[in-house]
């Protein structure tokens, strides 16, 4: 039924202009504004061509997963280049990361060589990952 259809994610924030500047000036996403006044709205277009919606939610609370995962081919120089960029990495209980931020899983145990995670300005989680 929908194998033919368009399909995006969506995700809420507190404050559209911050979340503009994040996703667009910081992490250098397309950012398009749609509609105005309080149906005002973004669309972000990630690498690769998809799409997710971003609207303005008054209460909004922010995610408590993860919402984006951006995959690298070096995840330290992306973690650095985010710390240059503004970005605070966090550290989560029962996941053992370096000074970066990164976990690095053992050849072992399968997963990603490294993963951060990371917040866009209204609390929203984001992921950095390379893959083995």
């Amino acid at each position: 039924m929908f194998g033919e259809t368009t399909a995006y994610s969506s995700f809420s924030v507190d404050d559209l202009d911050a979340a503009r500047h994040f996703y667009g000036d910081q992490l250098g996403l397309t950012v398009e504004d749609s509609g105005t006044g309080d149906m005002r709205m973004l669309f972000l277009t990630l690498p690769g061509g998809a799409r997710v919606f971003v609207y303005p939610k008054e209460n909004h609370t922010p995610a408590s997963f993860t919402i984006l995962n951006f995959e690298v081919d070096d995840i330290d120089r992306a973690v650095d280049d985010l710390v240059a960029r503004g970005a605070t990495f966090e550290r989560y209980p029962g996941f053992e990361a370096d000074d970066k931020g990164v976990v690095r899983p053992g050849d072992g145990e399968g997963g990603p060589a490294g993963i951060a995670w990371f917040t866009d300005p209204a609390g929203n989680v984001i992921a950095v990952m390379q893959e083995r």
